[in-house]
């Protein structure tokens, strides 16, 4: 009998921790309804599909101005990360409007879409760096 209460609290204390770890990663927050992602990572070829639709969607470029113009996705508009900070973007003025989001090579655009979804965006969607695009890019377009 011991065995089964033994048997009882470490199956607690496992759902217990299940619990504690699955509501701390980060880039999670309640919502009263369940756990909502902050913004999600997707893949570029996802990007590319997402791109094609008449959604109202936009595609920020958060590298610097610099680098936008060396070549960027079509149609992208120039958002530095580094001039994000708390207040929302005049660029993005609908916090609901999809929003794609990529850098170099990934870890700008994650900064940056974190940054967003805390300021209350909430259809924020991450697809890594330019430098492994394959889609079109434009050169020496100026930073829109």
């Amino acid at each position: 009998m011991r065995t089964v209460y033994i048997l009882i609290a470490l199956a607690a204390v496992l759902l217990l921790c299940g619990a504690l770890i699955g509501c701390s990663k980060k880039g999670q927050i309640m919502d009263g309804d369940g756990m909502i992602n902050s913004y999600q990572q997707i893949t570029q070829a996802e990007a590319k599909e997402m791109m094609k639709k008449n959604d109202g969607h936009i595609v920020v470029d958060v590298r610097r101005p610099d680098e936008y113009a060396t070549g960027h996705i079509p149609g992208a508009i120039c958002i530095p990360n580094e001039s994000i900070g708390t207040e929302q973007p005049s660029e993005l003025p609908d916090k609901n409007q999809i929003i794609l989001i990529y850098c170099r090579s990934g870890n700008r655009s994650k900064q940056a879409a974190q940054k967003l979804f805390d300021m209350g965006y909430a259809r924020i969607y991450e697809f890594g760096g330019i430098n492994t695009w394959t889609g079109e890019t434009v050169i020496g377009e100026a930073a829109k």
